[in-house]
């Protein structure tokens, strides 16, 4: 994972271009001790989805649709800020946006083919949830004493 910078594949031949990621750096709560409060090691990694170049049109109409609750003015932000190095935070947060732009263009699942139950085996099943039933009845020991 470390030393993998430059195109972030997202799935297939398609990857993140460098030149259209907006990187953000600011200070981070968490671990560090004093280095912390001088290093700006979170990281904000911003992709334009809306006029990207990089996405066939049908993963960019797919993407923009899942992920409209997380899209502000067409705009997709990821932070990461659980390293102590902004270098492995970057590297985080590309990651995390491939992942996340991977599943959001993901084709739709086909569609479930409904199928009937055959006669028998639902027969079969009242029968046993009857006997079972018979079974607990005759458990409850109603005239003992």
């Amino acid at each position: 994972m470390y030393g993998m910078s430059g195109p972030y594949p997202v799935r297939g031949s398609v990857s993140l271009p460098e030149a259209e990621l907006m990187w953000r750096f600011s200070r981070s709560s968490g671990p560090g001790g004093q280095h912390v409060n001088t290093s700006d090691s979170q990281v904000e990694l911003r992709f334009d989805l809306a006029r990207t170049e990089a996405l066939p049109e049908v993963w960019k109409a797919r993407a923009l649709e899942r992920l409209a609750g997380r899209l502000v003015d067409g705009v997709v932000s990821v932070r990461a800020s659980e390293h102590r190095s902004q270098w492995r935070n970057r590297e985080a947060a590309a990651v995390r946006l491939a992942a996340l732009l991977a599943e959001a263009t993901a084709p739709p699942p086909k569609p479930r083919r409904a199928t009937r139950i055959p006669r028998g085996i639902n027969e079969r099943r009242l029968r046993e949830k009857k006997q079972r039933s018979q079974t607990k009845r005759g458990r409850a020991g109603r005239d003992w004493g």
